[in-house]
């Protein structure tokens, strides 16, 4: 209940400013409408189920979210995997499968991890992202133009298929997909219409020319889907046993990740929108409820929607009273305008997820990044691409992640510097030179596993042999275990060759590692010297003292 407090201590619950948010909602859950319906068709459900997932996820997300101005429901990422999981499990899979996502993301809210999910690399996040939106516009071709039914396990099949078949366009179903197209993408700019949604527009004026003219051919929801019952569905819970739940423990763990990026993602659009500041692991708990609860209503996968969002905010919306008012909205309208969805051709539909397709991709956004991205980077993101259109969503990001995490540990090793510092270096901070038979290495940057062999080879190329070596660590930020065992290896064959190894200026975090993995005891707690000033008037004494 992070929103509700927050909005609560704001002052934003009081009366004065429930008009824009109760308005703010209204206008919000008037775009969900066809968006809702657009959604759940496109993931192989009933288009009500769509709205019962917008009208659960709405609220409750709302209510228990971290965010005060986010709004849930289905949205356009997921469609790629929900359409999946139907075809294979079927309707019954993929609302177990989304209870058990709920599951794991309020699992990882509750185990604090949701600001470790934004640390996915953007040419990972554009990757996917710009795939799922092919894969949306190339999966809407058959409603769009009307074309008959195709095969295809994969999406070179699929789209070799509608190719072949595209001469087959139905004329009608083509021209009333065009002109939702034009509508969303022009219909607000026409005077008077500046405030209607576009995909609303879209949908009334084509099923308006379809009730007026009855085309023939022109499918609808009511020749697909029987239509939309009226009234709301009575809870029930999905079929769980043991090898179902073990069999969808992929797919459950796929709808979780996307969920918890989409979410995020979406708060932090929204954060820069109404200079919020929203609690990631309070708005993963959220989305956790509100995909438990979802399912039990007929519905599906929901998360945070970036646009939904986005158009509440720019209509004043400010608490989750325009959340609550969102969802009591599309409530009105599946109670008492239901069977007026009969008559939405599926064309317009299919044009509305045209823009939701571009829009997705971030064409721009892409071009741009591959034209000045570095080029590892810009391989990272074509190969995400490439695996979410032609091979799978959920391995997509796995590799996509992997290659930015071996990409991110190359360039932090390749940063980390062994250098040895002689009498120029050190100027300033030697009242003379340094004393004949030492040497000085410092160490910049973090001696992790990926960093060990620089560090390694840098020491091992000290072939003059010298009586004592100096090494600091005053720029070392954090050792791994790797970074550890590297160094008492390099410190044991040293001492094989007769010099006597000195640290120095560990920080206190490094300095519990190194007591901790026994590195100070085997180098000799006499050979530990909190300061660069410490440990070479210990090198004097020694030289002085003539010791071995």
């Amino acid at each position: 209940m992070i929103a509700i407090r927050e909005a609560w201590q704001a002052g934003l619950l009081q009366g004065r400013h429930w008009p824009r948010n109760l308005l703010a909602g209204v206008i919000v859950g008037v775009v969900a409408l066809p968006l809702a319906m657009a959604f759940a068709i496109a993931s192989g459900v009933k288009p009500e189920q769509g709205l019962y997932t917008a009208i659960v996820a709405g609220l409750v997300v709302s209510l228990c979210g971290g965010s005060r101005v986010q709004i849930a429901g289905p949205t356009g990422a997921f469609i790629v995997i929900l359409a999946g999981i139907t075809a294979r499990y079927g309707v019954d899979g993929l609302q177990l499968a989304t209870l058990m996502a709920g599951a794991i993301l309020l699992l990882l809210g509750v185990s604090r991890l949701g600001s470790v999910i934004k640390f996915i690399p953007d040419p990972v996040i554009v990757g996917f992202t710009a795939g799922i939106g092919v894969i949306i516009w190339v999966g809407q071709w058959k409603d769009f133009f009307g074309l008959p039914a195709v095969g295809g396990e994969h999406f070179h099949q699929k789209l070799w298929h509608l190719l072949q078949v595209l001469p087959q366009l139905h004329l009608a179903t083509t021209l009333l997909a065009l002109l939702g197209l034009a509508t969303v993408l022009y219909g607000p700019r026409l005077p008077y219409l500046s405030r209607v949604p576009g995909p609303l527009l879209a949908m009334v004026l084509v099923s308006l020319l379809q009730t007026l003219f009855q085309f023939d051919g022109v499918a609808t929801i009511g020749s697909a889907f029987g239509g939309i019952p009226r009234g709301l569905p009575t809870p029930s819970l999905p079929e769980i046993t043991l090898p179902r739940v073990l069999e969808l423990i992929g797919p459950a763990f796929a709808i979780a990740m996307l969920g918890a990026i989409e979410s995020l993602l979406s708060a932090v659009v929204a954060d820069g929108m109404a200079g919020t500041r929203h609690d990631s692991n309070q708005e993963l708990i959220g989305q956790g409820i509100a995909n438990l609860l979802a399912p039990l209503f007929g519905g599906f996968a929901a998360t945070g929607a970036i646009a939904r969002t986005a158009t509440n905010i720019r209509n004043g919306g400010s608490s989750p009273l325009a959340g609550v008012a969102h969802s009591a909205t599309l409530v009105l309208i599946v109670l008492f305008l239901a069977p007026l969805a009969s008559g939405i051709p599926l064309c317009a539909l299919a044009a509305i997820l045209f823009v939701v397709a571009w829009n997705m991709s971030e064409a721009r956004h892409f071009v741009r990044m591959v034209r000045r991205a570095p080029r590892p980077d810009v391989a990272i993101l074509l190969i995400t691409f490439g695996l979410t259109v032609f091979s799978d969503l959920v391995i997509a990001v796995n590799i996509g992640v992997i290659l930015a995490m071996l990409l991110f540990m190359r360039r932090m090793a390749s940063a980390v510097e062994v250098s040895q510092q002689g009498d120029a270096e050190l100027q300033g901070e030697l009242p003379n030179a340094l004393p004949p038979g030492v040497l000085v290495y410092s160490i910049e940057g973090p001696l992790f596993f990926g960093a060990a062999e620089t560090f390694e080879r840098a020491l091992q190329q000290t072939h003059s042999d010298p009586r004592l070596l100096v090494i600091r660590l005053r720029h070392v930020p954090f050792m791994d275990i790797t970074g550890m065992q590297t160094l008492e290896e390099v410190i044991q064959q040293l001492r094989k060759r007769g010099v006597t190894v000195k640290l120095c200026e560990a920080s206190a975090r490094v300095r519990h590692k190194l007591v901790r993995a026994g590195i100070i005891e085997a180098v000799g707690r006499q050979n530990y010297h909190a300061t660069f000033a410490l440990a070479l008037a210990a090198c004097e004494q020694r030289e002085e003292a003539g010791a071995p």
